[in-house]
Parts: structure tokens; C-alpha cells; sequence
């Protein structure tokens, strides 16, 4: 198979099993995406998703949530860890959207990276989720199966980037991201991997990832 097969495979696989993509992240705008996808860091979204309503019940925009201090921000949030950074992180970046955004979130890149706690994958995610702006942001799935596919050398998520950037097509990258998600979180996890479910990586699989899982299955049997 040529590199040019493989990623159509991946791509038509991928469109079959998921030709309805549900967003992770529950939100209704983008504010409360951005604020979602802030608190997913080193998070579940599952975990996400269970705290955004009590803090969105009591502030859902900017203005509400600049009533709130940092506490008082972080004392709902703090089921999702990291909760001094990130409440620090919606408190100032909310002041932020006010003073110099009208109270928007700003669709570009540069002024979403801008705001604290908001680095380039979740600028990315609220670029293509909220404002459908060509993105490809990459968490630990991506970049996982990009290494197990042959895709990338798996250095970096930055390369991961690039790499998934220049493979895929253009206007297929905001469904594609959250279809390898959705399809590492059923069928190529890295605890509990099982190769056999795993059509696209038994099909395409970079070699000594392959042969990894076979030794590493051998072992356990003897």
C-alpha cells in the first residue's frame, strides 16, 4: 500500500464509522466551548462535561463570570485538576474578551493564543468548532494513532500537526480530527489495545508497531 492508499483508507474507514460526529465538549457558543476546552486540559471531557454546567449555571458569558473571583471559580472547578491555573486562566482571559473583544471571542488564531491559558490546540478547537475555520488540533489520540499509522515520527504533537496537515485534505481536517478521536477512544486506546479491532492499524500500521504488539502478546501468553 502507497502512503497515498493508506490515507484514503484511514479517511474512508473513518467517514463509514462515524458519518455523524458528535463534539466532545458540551457548550452552547463560543465562550463556553473555549471555557470547555480550557478545563479539558489533562482532563476527561467526560469529567469536562459533568462541571461546565455548575459553572455555567452560574456564569455563561464574560460579564457573569468576571462577578465571580478566582475562588470562587476555581472551588467549582476543581474536580477537573490544574483548577488554580485554569480558574487563574477564565478569570483573566474573560476581562480580556471584555476590555478588548466587546466581550466576543475573537475567531483567529493569534488572539485566541493570546489569552491566558489558551495555547495552540485550544485555539485550533475553538477555531474549527466555533467558527469552522480549516484546523487540526491534536490531543494524545491523535497523536498516538498518527505514530501507529506511519504517519508521523511521533516526536512531537507540533510535527504530529504538520505532518496530519499536510497528508489530509484541507476541508476534510475539522471532521477528520474529531473522527480519530472517536475511533482511538473505541478502537485503538492505549491501555487495553486490542489489535484485532483495530481494522485501520492492522491494515496500515507503521511495522514495528505491529511487531511490537505481537512480541509484547507473545510474551504475555507464555
Amino acid at each position: 500500500m502507497t502512503k497515498q492508499e493508506k490515507v484514503k483508507f484511514v479517511i474512508d474507514t473513518l467517514q463509514e464509522l462515524y458519518p455523524e460526529i458528535p463534539i466532545p465538549l458540551d457548550h452552547k457558543d463560543p465562550y463556553t466551548l473555549l471555557i470547555a476546552v480550557l478545563m479539558s486540559a489533562q482532563s476527561t471531557d467526560v469529567r469536562v462535561n459533568e462541571i461546565t454546567p455548575k459553572l455555567f449555571e452560574v456564569a455563561d458569558n464574560p460579564y457573569d463570570m468576571i462577578k465571580l473571583t478566582q475562588e470562587e471559580i476555581r472551588e467549582i472547578i476543581k474536580p477537573v485538576g490544574l483548577s488554580p491555573m485554569k480558574s487563574k486562566g477564565i478569570y483573566e482571559l474573560s476581562h480580556i474578551l471584555i476590555n478588548e473583544h466587546n466581550g466576543q471571542v475573537p475567531a483567529s488564531f493569534e488572539a485566541l493564543e493570546a489569552l491566558p491559558a489558551v495555547g495552540h490546540k485550544t485555539a485550533s478547537v475553538v477555531m474549527a468548532q466555533a467558527f469552522n475555520v480549516p484546523a487540526f488540533p491534536v490531543d494524545t489520540h491523535i497523536h498516538r494513532l498518527m505514530y501507529r499509522w506511519g504517519f508521523t515520527n511521533g516526536k512531537n504533537v507540533v510535527q504530529t500537526e504538520k505532518d496530519a496537515k499536510h497528508l489530509f485534505p484541507k476541508d476534510l481536517w475539522n471532521q477528520l480530527h474529531l473522527q480519530i478521536i472517536w475511533y482511538g477512544r473505541q478502537y485503538s486506546p492505549a491501555r487495553g489495545w486490542d489489535l484485532e479491532k483495530d481494522i485501520i492499524t492492522k491494515t496500515v500500521g507503521r511495522k514495528t508497531v505491529l511487531n511490537d504488539y505481537y512480541k509484547a502478546k507473545a510474551k504475555k501468553k507464555n
